[in-house]
């Protein structure tokens, strides 16, 4: 099994991650490696923002899962996780990403990222690529910027499942796909770090 950080908002999704790692453990899906992370000051810089959560707190895993729900793009602190999981640190490399949209988020549709992935959705028989942000957004609406970020990066390799869709074999075969690929995914760290919740706030509004 691989070992898996899960990032997820802890005020709100608690009762999932919890619901999912007990879930995990009982089908040998993954070993949990996540981290209760506390307050970073806000005067540290992005390079020793994203090196201490990637070296301390995402140390030893591959994979790691984000659960979105209602509030998960407004976290900076999730927005830290997801850098620094993409980010090649001098101690622990970049990892793979599976988004699992949680049953408040819930969408008509899904990402796969990795060919054999279509067989969980036998029913669709014509798939096509997007190439356009504002599609991903009318999607997914309460994705994180960065992950739309990288879904529109070819070679980014996450996908997008729905939690209702889960199985064991299911996320089993994703979590595998993201470990094997890790190594060669091609992430867009462009956007900068969220700090402080005012200009989270402008960035979501598309303030510039």
């Amino acid at each position: 099994m691989h070992k898996v950080f899960v990032s997820f908002h802890h005020a709100n999704d608690q009762k999932y991650k919890e619901g999912l790692v007990s879930w995990a453990e009982k089908n040998k899906v993954f070993i949990d490696g996540s981290v209760d992370m506390g307050e970073i000051p806000e005067d540290w810089d992005d390079q020793k923002i994203r090196e201490y959560i990637r070296d301390e707190h995402l140390k030893d895993t591959t994979v790691t899962i984000l659960l979105v729900g209602t509030e998960t793009k407004n976290r900076k602190h999730i927005d830290w996780e997801l850098y620094s999981s993409m980010y090649d640190g001098t101690v622990n490399k970049k990892s793979g990403i599976i988004v699992i949209l949680l049953p408040s988020v819930k969408s008509e549709y899904y990402t796969c990222a990795h060919s054999s992935e279509k067989t969980f959705y036998p029913e669709t028989t014509q798939w096509m690529s997007i190439d356009s942000r504002e599609e991903y957004h009318r999607r997914y609406p309460y994705l994180p910027e960065r992950i739309i970020d990288n879904l529109l990066e070819p070679n980014a390799f996450i996908s997008v499942i729905n939690w209702d869709k889960l199985t064991p074999d299911i996320l089993r075969q994703m979590i595998d796909n993201a470990y094997n690929s890790r190594a060669t995914c091609t992430y867009d760290l462009s956007r900068p770090m969220r700090k402080k919740k005012w200009i989270s706030r402008i960035i979501d509004y598309g303030i510039k």
